[in-house]
């Protein structure tokens, strides 16, 4: 190959690398501005994740348990709080487990599937936060309270991880 042939393909070769989408990540998106506000990477043994936040009603916390499948389906796999009252399910539904322990209520077994979530950041008290290994990050250090962002796992690119916020690796 001529060498001035060679200092082309260089560059070409790498804009490529930087460009193709290949890291499986769970990106956090503004709704309203359809723009990429923080990602973490997802790893094969470790494709789980939770949402706490504070219950408006009853201001006690909330946990959500999430896994990704393989085919980029979001499943929720468990339910921890601590109050049935308004908002909040009083039992579990077919297949799942209903448990109360130490005062919180556990729904377990859960296999409820969503190709994303939606989810309105609370403005005063909710507190939301999201656990990705051993990681805790309010969401208000990424999005504006009282937004909507959209969770959803994707592929992102070098360049896009270089350019996101990365919630783990900070």
């Amino acid at each position: 190959m001529p060498r001035r042939l060679k200092l082309l393909f260089i560059p070409f070769i790498i804009i490529i690398l930087l460009a193709v989408p290949i890291t499986d990540t769970i990106t956090i998106e503004s709704q309203k501005e359809h723009k990429l506000l923080a990602f973490f990477p997802l790893r094969a043994a470790d494709s789980r994740f939770q949402i706490v936040y504070t219950h408006s009603i009853h201001h006690s916390e909330v946990k959500e348990s999430y896994r990704v499948l393989k085919n980029g389906t979001i499943r929720q796999t468990e339910l921890e709080y601590e109050d049935t009252a308004v908002g909040m399910p009083a039992n579990a539904e077919e297949g799942e487990t209903f448990r109360m322990k130490d005062g919180k209520y556990y729904i377990r077994n859960m296999k409820r599937d969503f190709p994303w979530i939606d989810l309105s950041t609370g403005q005063v008290s909710a507190d939301h936060r999201l656990v990705a290994g051993e990681k805790v990050t309010p969401f208000k250090e990424f999005a504006e309270p009282g937004s909507v962002v959209r969770i959803k796992k994707r592929k992102l690119s070098l360049w896009q991880q270089w350019k996101g916020v990365n919630l783990v690796g900070r």
